[in-house]
C-alpha cells in the first residue's frame, strides 16, 4: 500500500485541496526532523520564557528572537554528524553562514 494519497485517515480535504502533482505523504516516519526543529526553538527560546511572560506585549521582540533562532539553526549551526547546516542538505547554501551574513541579507520588510 502506497503511502501517497492512500486513505490511511480516510480525510479527503489532502485530495480535494492539493493539486494533482503535488504528493502529500501520510505517515509518522517522516516527522522527526521537523519535530527536531521545534525541540530546537523550543530549548533555545525556554531562557526568555519568564521575560516574556513578563513582557509579553512586546510581540517585536518575541518574532525577533524567534526568527534569530530558527535563523541560527538553520543557516549557522552545522550538525556533528553531518558537519554541514540543514540548509546546506537542503541544497539552499554552498557554506555555513555566519552572524555577519545573516545581518547583511536583504530581507523584507
Amino acid at each position: 500500500m502506497s503511502p501517497y494519497f492512500s486513505g490511511i485517515d480516510d480525510w479527503g480535504g489532502y485530495e480535494r485541496l492539493l493539486p494533482p502533482e503535488i504528493l502529500h505523504y501520510i505517515g509518522k516516519d517522516k516527522t522527526q526532523r521537523l519535530e527536531r526543529t521545534n525541540g530546537i526553538v523550543r530549548q533555545q527560546t525556554g531562557k526568555w520564557h519568564r521575560r516574556q511572560n513578563k513582557f509579553g506585549k512586546v510581540w517585536e521582540q518575541t518574532k525577533v528572537t524567534t526568527r534569530l533562532v530558527v535563523s541560527y539553526f538553520n543557516w549557522i549551526w552545522q550538525h556533528s554528524r553531518f558537519n554541514t547546516t540543514a540548509a546546506q542538505r537542503a541544497g539552499l547554501s554552498e557554506s555555513a553562514w555566519s552572524w555577519h551574513d545573516i545581518a547583511i541579507y536583504p530581507t523584507i520588510l
